[in-house]
C-alpha cells in the first residue's frame, strides 16, 4: 500500500516507522508550507491541527485519495456525514483515538455507564493529561468518553456546556492519560488508560488505512 503522511511531526514520524515495518511504502510526507502532492497514494494518514484538518482532507479528496484522520478539536462528524452522502466508497475514517487499548477502554466506559444509569448516588467526572504541545482542550478521547456517559445518563446533557466535568492538564511530554471517576459518599470507582508512547496510536491509524484500502479495492 502506498501511503502519504499529512503532518510530519512526532506522530507522522511514528506512523512512517510503523507503516514501513508492515511492508508499506511512504510516497509523500507533507508538512505546513509543503506542496500538497500525494503522488498517487492509495491512502493518506492525516494528523495535523483543528484549524487545518478539514482543508487537508478536502485537498486529498480532490486528488482521489481517501483519508484516515486523527486530528481532534474540529467538527469531524459533519465531514463524515458529507462523505457518506457524496461518495460511493468510504473516503474518510476519523477517530478521536486509534489506540487498540483506548478502544477497549471505550467499551469498558460504556459498560460502566450502563451499570451506573441505575445508581444515581454516583457522580461521574473525567480527567485527561497530555503533553504541553497538544492544542485542543479537552482531548477528543475525553469528549468521546463523555458522550458515551451522557448517552446513558441524559440528565448530564443539561449541565454547563452540555457535558459532564472534564479536567484538562497539560504537562511535560505525557503521551496521554485518561481517567473516568464515579464518586459517591460510600466509595469511588476509577478506570484509567495510560499511553506509554505514540506507537499504539500510529499502529491503529495504519490498521485503519489498511481497512479503507481493502474497501476501496473491493
Amino acid at each position: 500500500m502506498r501511503i502519504a503522511i499529512i503532518g510530519y511531526g512526532k506522530m507522522g514520524h511514528m506512523i512512517e516507522e510503523v507503516a514501513l515495518s508492515r511492508g508499506h511504502e511512504i510516497v509523500a510526507t507533507i508538512d505546513a508550507g509543503d506542496a500538497f502532492d500525494l503522488k498517487g497514494a492509495d491512502v493518506a494518514i492525516e494528523f495535523t491541527t483543528p484549524a487545518t484538518a478539514e482543508e487537508n482532507i478536502r485537498k486529498a479528496w480532490a486528488q482521489g485519495v481517501p483519508v484516515v484522520s486523527g486530528s481532534t478539536g474540529w467538527d469531524a462528524a459533519a465531514l463524515m456525514d458529507e462523505d457518506r452522502r457524496m461518495h460511493d466508497k468510504q473516503m474518510l475514517v476519523w477517530s478521536s483515538n486509534y489506540s487498540v487499548g483506548v478502544n477497549i477502554f471505550f467499551e469498558l466506559n460504556k459498560f460502566l455507564a450502563e451499570k451506573m444509569a441505575s445508581q444515581p448516588q454516583y457522580t461521574p467526572s473525567i480527567t485527561e493529561t497530555h503533553h504541553i504541545h497538544k492544542l485542543d482542550k479537552p482531548s477528543g478521547t475525553a469528549k468521546t468518553l463523555a458522550e458515551q456517559i451522557e448517552n446513558e445518563l441524559p440528565s448530564l446533557q443539561g449541565g454547563a456546556g452540555g457535558r459532564l466535568p472534564i479536567e484538562s492538564i497539560r504537562e511535560g511530554e505525557v503521551p496521554g492519560t485518561h481517567e473516568v471517576k464515579w464518586d459517591s459518599e460510600e466509595d469511588t470507582i476509577i478506570i484509567t488508560h495510560i499511553a506509554k508512547g505514540r506507537r499504539g496510536f500510529a499502529l491503529g491509524a495504519v490498521l485503519a488505512a489498511e481497512d479503507i484500502y481493502k474497501e476501496k479495492n473491493i
